[in-house]
């Protein structure tokens, strides 16, 4: 088994594009072993979606599209990635109580550290950011 393995897709930025990526997420963790119904994939998928429609809600038209990388570093990491072009990186708002949205990252970082993961944004070569998730890979890859 090899010590890496990766898998990308880049997608329209474009609210049908978020089921897609999360389609796409799933169906690559089952290919590489992530069991049925194992916890850790609802919480990627849900992350997945946060990530995705941030990329496509807070772009605000200059990025026309976003890629979703899926890392499996020695069987025990695994890193998503979603990466957009536009240089504003995610910001907390306040969650005022009328407020509908702005919660993404809140939850992002909470499922992410409840699972033992962490996140990270890091930019890219051409002003944009990919923001990280990291999780600890629990199923043994075939």
């Amino acid at each position: 088994m090899a010590d890496h393995q990766e898998a990308s897709v880049t997608l329209p930025s474009d609210p049908a594009s978020v089921s897609a990526a999360r389609r796409y997420v799933s169906d690559v963790m089952a290919d590489w072993g992530l069991p049925e119904g194992a916890d850790i994939g609802d919480a990627v998928r849900l992350i997945v979606s946060e990530l995705a429609t941030n990329a496509v809600q807070h772009t605000f038209g200059q990025s026309p599209t976003f890629t979703v990388d899926v890392c499996l570093e020695r069987e025990e990491r695994l890193r998503i990635g979603v990466t957009d072009s536009h240089p504003r990186w995610p910001q907390r708002l306040p969650a005022a109580v009328q407020q509908d949205n702005g919660r993404g990252m809140v939850i992002i970082r909470w499922l992410a550290a409840e699972r033992g993961g962490r996140l990270s944004v890091t930019p890219t070569d051409e002003g944009g950011k990919t923001v990280w998730i990291a999780l600890p890979w629990p199923a043994r890859v075939p």
